[in-house]
């Protein structure tokens, strides 16, 4: 499975800023978790995801959350990431990945 991250139409790279911002630590158990998936396919990775609504899923990851959706390839587009501060995700983080997934899967067609 390929594994890439989403780019708004400006260029930027949001999941890489995310990672940015993170401990070096936790980043590089992100960027594990999404090259054993490139290897090994989602449902071999031995990672955790939960389906939040739609096509929009989520990766855990310890404390991080990285949206994603699978598109036709496979791929998985990374969309957004946030680390987990309470049982559910916060409302603006789901709203943030669904304008993103809108976008990837608009320009799918």
């Amino acid at each position: 499975m390929r594994v890439r991250r989403y780019v708004t139409p400006g260029g930027a790279d949001p999941v890489a800023k995310y990672l940015d911002g993170l401990a070096a630590r936790e980043a590089a158990r992100v960027v594990a978790a999404a090259h054993a998936i490139e290897e090994r396919g989602l449902d071999d990775s031995g990672l955790t995801t939960r389906q939040v609504r739609g096509h929009l899923w989520e990766l855990k990851v310890g404390a991080q959350r990285v949206f994603f959706v699978l598109i036709a390839g496979p791929t998985m587009v990374l969309l957004h990431g946030y680390t987990k501060g309470s049982q559910r995700a916060p409302t603006r983080e789901i709203e943030t990945a669904l304008a993103r997934l809108k976008d990837v899967l608009a320009g799918e067609q």
